[in-house]
């Protein structure tokens, strides 16, 4: 008996680490950790494309947010897009934040970054425009004053619902605690097109919301272009997007896996 149990415990740990094997192999790399290949660049201000200053770069493997190279920030919000656009899905990054905000940029940019989901093409942007129609799974850090939760949902030109109401303010914060600046912390977030979005820091679900959708109502660039255009006010795809706004910081282990049918 004691042996046959051993042998099954054997068949079912090599049963485990093959699904885990399995599992992982569906994970595609979005970030080669060599350059920028994949992705489009569009800065405020500046053409599409224009990688100005050096905003985005690839040090030791790390895909990094830097202002070295500004004299001031002078409103230059900046997004690194996915050339392919994504409906359902799960991706995974880990971020860090370094350094200090550029002085002359908004004092909610400090320790503050994110991803853009569901995003408008970086060439449907206007040249000043700072951000793109889409819901930005928001990164902070701790700043020393109390609460101030990472991971939560900030929309740009767009409303959500929870529980079946619809959710017009700007910021829904998520459950998440507070992190030091400078530790790395793994986001995840599963979408499933204009049916539901679920956010997770370190594992652990800390938001979710339902049907993603332009704000009709919105007199600014980010959602009255996109529906002058045709577009649909229901949100089932878009670009990823990093965000780059006036704080040093570094992402990296950029993960896709495709939840299409």
């Amino acid at each position: 008996m004691a042996r046959m149990s051993a042998f099954r415990l054997v068949a079912l740990l090599a049963l485990f680490t093959s699904t885990l094997t399995a599992q992982e192999s569906k994970w595609v790399p979005l970030f080669n950790g060599k350059d920028l290949s994949g992705w489009t660049i569009k800065i405020s201000k500046r053409p599409l494309g224009e990688n100005f200053a050096n905003t985005f770069r690839v040090e030791d493997g790390i895909l990094k947010v830097s202002y070295d190279g500004y004299e001031k920030f002078d409103e230059h919000f900046g997004h690194l897009y996915s050339n392919l656009a994504y409906s359902h899905y799960i991706l995974r990054l880990e971020y860090r934040f370094t350094g200090k905000m550029m002085a002359d940029a908004p004092h909610y940019v400090n320790l503050n970054s994110g991803i853009m989901l569901h995003a408008q093409p970086p060439q449907s942007m206007r040249f000043d425009q700072g951000f793109p129609a889409s819901l930005e799974m928001q990164f902070l850090a701790d700043e020393g004053k109390g609460p101030r939760s990472t991971g939560n949902l900030c929309t740009p030109g767009t409303h959500v619902e929870m529980g079946g109401q619809l959710v017009t303010k700007h910021i829904v914060k998520s459950s998440a605690p507070n992190f030091p600046a400078e530790e790395w912390v793994k986001a995840e977030v599963e979408v499933r097109g204009n049916e539901e979005l679920i956010h997770r820091i370190n594992g652990v679900e800390v938001l979710r919301y339902q049907r993603p959708q332009l704000d009709p109502t919105n007199n600014n660039a980010p959602a009255t272009d996109q529906i002058e255009l045709g577009g649909n006010l229901r949100l089932s795809y878009g670009h990823i997007a990093l965000q780059a706004e006036g704080q040093p910081v570094w992402f990296r282990k950029i993960e896709l896996m495709s939840l299409e049918k």
